[in-house]
């Protein structure tokens, strides 16, 4: 029996939260059994490197995604591809993306396709209206200025874009979208305005806006929905999304074909294997110290 400063017998010390100093025992005192319910790495969740990889998917498919437009981009301020072929790629595009969506998303029915359709055509036309604003919105500012601050811009879409899901939410979701994705999206919109102010016409304007914003706004929802539909069909078209882009870059610029390319394998094959490595070093303890938590949704 342990005794206290004068030879006293004390009471057996007992854990308590909030019952003050025991008599005999100082107030940090803890005996043999503190350390039994300790639990080590209870929540470490054990990944392989494979499912590592294909998660990492997603991620080199955006930057596909993201570096085929900036090849449009670069034609359209070339005059390799005029106005009237960028129409007729916004009308493909916005097409065939209606299309997958009816047939991956079993949500999406012909009366709420019909009213985004609607929607969609107010937002067009609003887009044309504006379109001369957006002609000559940067003509003071120099093209250099607008170059950086277009590839800034794009960097931080892709650092803040949320590659779990799309800003765009498909009908049912329960989560709003995150503070960060609204400022990738935001930031992609400022970059698509930067570029358009640079072409020679208010129709090409329109066209590359119309472009610009089809792919960062509904992209993310068409590709969310096809993943979710199949993760084969996933797969499948991000891997000739990836061939096509990189055969594309290759044949516009060598070094942005070189660094897409190292892009690609560092973030499908470097960081995969990299987090598989370091996670034999995690080592996370849990005990009666623990800041206590709820077992239920207190919304409910």
């Amino acid at each position: 029996m342990e005794t206290d400063n004068q030879g006293q017998p004390c009471q057996k010390w007992k854990k308590k939260a909030y019952g003050g100093i025991q008599p005999g025992y100082p107030d940090n005192h803890t005996d043999s059994t503190f350390l039994q319910e300790m639990i080590t790495n209870a929540n470490v969740v054990k990944r392989d490197l494979s499912k590592a990889i294909l998660d990492s998917i997603s991620i080199s498919q955006y930057v596909s995604i993201v570096s085929l437009v900036v090849s449009i981009w670069t034609h359209t301020l070339n005059s390799k591809i005029d106005e009237h072929s960028l129409l007729k790629l916004d009308i493909c595009l916005l097409a065939l993306g209606f299309s997958v969506l009816l047939v991956t998303a079993p949500s999406f029915s012909l009366q709420l396709l019909t009213k985004y359709f609607l929607n969609i055509s107010f937002f067009i036309s609003g887009l044309y209206v504006l379109a001369p604003v957006y002609h000559t919105l940067t003509r003071s500012i120099s093209s250099d200025s607008i170059w950086a601050l277009t590839v800034s811009l794009l960097v931080i879409h892709l650092f803040l874009h949320d590659y779990s899901g799309s800003t765009i939410r498909p009908p049912g979701a329960l989560n709003n979208p995150k503070l960060a994705s609204n400022i990738s999206l935001n930031a992609s919109i400022v970059a698509s305005v930067l570029i358009a102010s640079r072409l020679p016409s208010r129709l090409h304007v329109f066209a590359i806006m119309l472009f610009s914003l089809q792919v960062f706004l509904f992209a993310p929802l068409v590709m969310f929905c096809v993943k979710k539909y199949s993760f084969t069909v996933h797969l499948g078209f991000s891997f000739v999304l990836v061939g096509v882009t990189l055969a594309i870059t290759y044949q516009l610029h060598r070094l942005f074909f070189g660094t897409l390319l190292v892009l690609i394998v560092f973030i499908s094959v470097i960081c995969p294997y990299w987090l598989i490595r370091i996670q034999e070093y995690k080592f996370e303890i849990n005990g009666p110290w623990d800041e206590a938590k709820l077992c239920f949704d207190i919304t409910e």
